[in-house]
């Protein structure tokens, strides 16, 4: 199984980076492995034109799109800064998840086809918020937000979201032992819905965008 490990922290060092380590540590041994870190590519993390004129992919983004092309099972790590993840793990999404790579609107329709059924992703956020909090005061939305409009939306599934908070005042080294057995068995447990379904989209996408 081919896993793209994704490090959306601007900074090394950081908590999430080391919950990743954890996740990548405990991936079956059978598991070829790519990470790559936000913060050492070399891109513009805004889509200036919209969908109304392709911007050229950097040769960072064209390797990363390579990477998700090729991959069965993702995994993003990053934390949670007002209510999202940072900004340059954003502007990526922007850059990458494009029309014609990842989905595509059907013709005179609201639905779309979700260009990469046959992956399943797994998302770790680390935030100063309580699970509870997040569920009861903002309704989890990081959660749905990653699960449904964003990794969901192009067909990775399942899409399993764990959020590690609170990180601050000792929680992270009160925590760090829950959350280990947890990232462990996620790592080895992955697993696509439909594997079968799994297509290799980048090759006609470019062509296309050279015509």
């Amino acid at each position: 199984m081919n896993v793209l490990l994704v490090d959306g922290h601007p900074d090394e060092g950081r908590f999430a980076s080391h919950l990743l380590d954890i996740y990548e540590n405990s991936l079956p041994a059978s598991c070829t492995v790519t990470r790559l870190n936000i913060r050492e590519l070399e891109f513009t993390p805004i889509l200036r034109r919209g969908y109304l004129k392709r911007t050229d992919w950097e040769p960072d983004i064209l390797s990363l799109a390579q990477a998700f092309d090729d991959c069965d099972h993702a995994v993003f790590a990053f934390p949670m800064w007002w209510g999202a993840e940072p900004a340059e793990l954003k502007g990526l999404l922007d850059r990458l998840f494009l029309p014609g790579f990842m989905y595509q609107f059907r013709s005179g329709s609201s639905l779309w086809d979700r260009y990469l059924e046959g992956r399943s992703a797994d998302v770790i956020a680390t935030m100063d918020t309580p699970p509870l909090f997040l569920r009861l005061l903002y309704g989890n939305s990081i959660i749905h937000r990653w699960k449904k409009q964003v990794l969901g939306f192009v067909g990775f599934d399942p899409v399993r979201f764990l959020a590690c908070g609170p990180i601050k005042d000792g929680g992270a080294e009160k925590s760090i032992g829950k959350w280990t057995r947890k990232i462990e068995r996620m790592a080895g447990s992955i697993r696509a819905k439909s594997p079968n379904k799994k297509q290799m989209r980048l090759a006609s996408f470019l062509a296309g965008a050279t015509r």
